[in-house]
Formats: C-alpha cells, sequence, structure tokens
C-alpha cells in the first residue's frame, strides 16, 4: 500500500473517512472509532456492533487504497517495476487523493472548485508525466539513479579511415 489507513487518519481525518464509507443504512461511525479502527488502537470501548460497522467501514476504504494503488501502478508501469519496493512521499500523496476521490465518488459538487476533484486530477496529470519520464518521483528515483541508466558506452564499427582506402580514392 503506497497509503496507509493510519496515514488517512491524519489527512484527510477519521470524521470523513467516517462519513464517507460508512454503509447508508447504518449510522456513521463515531470518529473517535474510527480514528481508533483506522490506526489500530483499543477499541474495547465500543460495543460489538459499532465495531463491526467500523470494520465495514475500514474494509470500504482498505479497498479504495487497493484500488487508488492500482491506478499508479498501471501509470507507473511503463517506467518502473511496480508495485514499488520504497513508497516515494509523492507517490503517498498521490494514492491518498486518488483513495480519497474514490472514497467520495457519489458527492455532488461544482468540479472546478472540489478541492477533492483538483486534488485527484492533479494526481493524474502527475502520474501521467512521471510515467513519460517528466516528473520525478523524488531525488533517489531509481530511474534516475540507476548506474546502468547513467553509463555512457560508445560503439564503434572499426576505424573508417585506412591508408588502404584512401589510396583507393587517389
Amino acid at each position: 500500500m503506497y497509503v496507509t489507513t493510519a496515514q488517512l487518519a491524519e489527512r484527510p481525518a477519521a470524521r470523513e473517512l467516517a462519513q464517507v464509507a460508512t454503509r447508508e443504512q447504518d449510522a456513521i461511525v463515531d470518529d473517535t472509532l474510527m480514528d481508533a479502527t483506522l490506526r489500530g488502537l483499543d477499541r474495547s470501548a465500543w460495543t460489538p456492533e459499532d465495531i463491526a460497522i467500523a470494520d465495514d467501514a475500514l474494509a470500504r476504504i482498505v479497498e479504495a487504497i487497493g484500488e487508488a494503488d492500482g491506478i499508479i501502478d498501471g501509470y507507473l508501469a511503463k517506467r518502473y517495476p511496480v508495485p514499488l519496493t520504497r513508497v516515494y512521499p509523492v507517490v503517498t500523496n498521490w494514492s491518498r487523493a486518488i483513495t480519497r476521490y474514490l472514497l467520495h465518488k457519489d458527492r455532488h459538487s461544482m468540479e472546478q472548485n472540489d478541492p477533492i476533484v483538483r486534488d485527484y486530477r492533479d494526481a493524474q496529470k502527475l502520474l501521467q508525466l512521471a510515467a513519460t519520464g517528466q516528473f520525478s518521483l523524488g531525488a533517489d528515483d531509481p530511474v534516475l539513479t540507476d548506474p546502468q541508466d547513467n553509463d555512457v558506452q560508445f560503439v564503434s564499427d572499426g576505424n573508417p579511415f585506412r591508408r588502404k582506402s584512401f589510396r583507393d580514392c587517389l
């Protein structure tokens, strides 16, 4: 996973995730319970029914993370071996933006000024640039730091100018 549930608990935060990931027929998961669920903390203070609803919401979030990672891998596979063995901060941000967008897919808003849609579109644009080599994952980007890619080699067919070839011209 390029973004963890604990990172999502930080941003966009448990409240937003509880609101978009809880099934419509269930009561929205309590913010504190959702935060504890996302971070893997003790949840013994809540009822088993509440925990079951929180676990269902968590499953929806994890599914969205998987979809986001698949989208990221789809772009980056053109240039990198995927899944990436190292999680770069920029990739975490892309995964967060895409996951958030996927969880909000039923949201009705004006796309041109919606920060969730804007972040999703920005992630797509940067992924496309990374796939074509116009954007780097960072200073330790494996494509940029691979010594085989930086090696300069000269190949020759031999010496095209020999004395014999000059004599033939005379």
